[in-house]
Formats: structure tokens, C-alpha cells, sequence
């Protein structure tokens, strides 16, 4: 478990910025409140706006903060020689993987887990629904934990990260269907979104909360490819500079 101590350290250095954390949590609950009060005054909206289901859009939003929490530490790392200094130790490759990994996934559970108590306060349904969705929402995490060490590994400096990262929040909420229904856009936009993960994280954590159990693991084999696809290149390009 050489690679225990090393995620503690990571945890350390994530929850250090308060501002972060504030954005990747306080943010979501902000929208999940302020939209449901929209709602609430100006009548029945598009079905977007349900509480069950806008409360996984912004968790999903929520949870793109993590890549760039992930892949601005790395880079941050590397750019101090902290990395280059850690390589002359026992640890392997896996155990770095494992120690920027883990630590965003406590993170990512406290997320999900504000909006759905703050979700509770305007209709959202808790009970055995909702700790499916808790669960459904793990390799959402590691998805976008996946983006953020693949950028962390790729890209030259931390500022490369941050807006790379900005890159990747905006395409969470923009390509995903989270404030405008893909359907109502339809075409060859829609058709592109669906080939990407983000719409079928949202889908998979609605099902969950919906009941809808068997139409999570269809949107996972998408979340999960494309969590392969990061991960695999990430961990060969971190090898190579390791012995580099």
C-alpha cells in the first residue's frame, strides 16, 4: 500500500484551495437551488428541470471540476520537480496512478452527495434510488479523474491544464444535454453528443435515481470506454517519463 501515503498527501493538496472546492461543490448546489426556485415560480418548465432530473446534471457538472482539480496538481507537481524527485523512490508507476486517483473520489461522493440532500429540500425522492445513483455516479468519477490525468501527463504546464480543463467543464455542460435537451437541438449535434460520454453520465445517474436500473450499465460501457481510452495512454506516457 506504498502508494496510501502519497494519495493522503494528494487529498491534502486538493482540499488546500478552498476556492476549488467551494466551485467544484458550492457551485452545483447554487444552480440546483436557484433553477428550482426559476421553477417553482414561473410553473411547470421543460422536463429538463425536474428536480431527478437536473440534480444529476449538476452533478455531473460538479464532478468536470474534478479532472482539472486532478490534472492541475499533476502538472503543478511535475512543473516543481516534486515528480521528478519522487521517481528515485520505490514507488511504481500504478502507485502514482492510484495516488492522484483516489483521493477525488471522497471528493466526488461529498459532491453528489450535497446536491442530493439540497435536491431533497425540492422534491427529489431519497431512499434506496438514491444510493444507486451514488454508486452509479463511481466511474463518472473516474472518468473525468481520468481526463485530468491524462491532461496533468500531457500538457506542458498547470496553466495548460487550467484551460484545458475550463475546456472540459464547458463541454460537460454544453455537449451533454444539462440546461438544453439534446432532442430539442436534434441533427447531426445531437447524433455527435451521443457519441460522447458526457450525456450518458447524466443518463446513467437519472436512471438510478428513476429506478430505471436497467438502462444504467448500457450508459456505463460508454462512461467505461472512455475511461480506457484515458486511462491506457496516460499510463504508458507516464512510464515513458519516468525512465526518461
Amino acid at each position: 500500500m506504498k502508494y496510501s501515503i502519497f494519495a493522503n498527501r494528494n487529498l491534502k493538496e486538493i482540499t488546500r484551495d478552498p476556492v476549488s472546492i467551494l466551485m467544484g461543490i458550492g457551485f452545483p448546489v447554487l444552480l440546483i437551488i436557484a433553477l428550482s426556485l426559476m421553477k417553482q415560480r414561473i410553473g411547470q418548465m421543460a422536463d429538463i428541470f425536474q428536480i431527478q432530473n437536473f440534480a444529476p446534471s449538476m452533478i455531473v457538472f460538479g464532478l468536470s471540476w474534478l479532472g482539472m482539480f486532478v490534472g492541475t496538481l499533476m502538472a503543478t507537481d511535475r512543473g516543481s520537480s516534486f515528480l521528478a524527485r519522487l521517481f528515485a523512490s520505490p514507488l511504481k508507476s500504478s502507485d502514482y496512478i492510484l495516488g492522484y486517483s483516489l483521493p477525488a473520489l471522497p471528493l466526488a461522493i461529498v459532491q453528489a452527495t450535497c446536491c442530493f440532500i439540497v435536491a431533497a429540500f425540492f422534491g427529489l425522492k431519497i431512499g434506496l434510488e438514491t444510493l444507486v445513483a451514488l454508486l452509479t455516479l463511481l466511474p463518472i468519477a473516474l472518468l473525468f479523474i481520468a481526463f485530468g490525468l491524462f491532461m496533468g501527463t500531457v500538457l506542458p504546464s498547470s496553466n495548460a491544464v487550467s484551460g484545458f480543463g475550463t475546456i472540459l467543464i464547458n463541454a460537460t455542460v454544453f455537449l451533454s444535454g444539462a440546461f438544453i435537451p439534446l432532442k430539442l437541438i436534434g441533427g447531426a449535434f445531437e447524433k455527435i453528443c451521443n457519441l460522447l460520454p458526457f450525456t450518458h453520465a447524466i443518463k446513467a445517474i437519472q436512471a438510478g435515481l428513476t429506478s430505471n436500473y436497467g438502462q444504467i450499465l448500457p450508459q456505463l460501457v460508454w462512461i467505461l470506454a472512455y475511461t480506457l481510452l484515458l486511462f491506457l495512454p496516460t499510463i504508458l506516457i507516464f512510464k515513458k517519463k519516468m525512465k526518461g
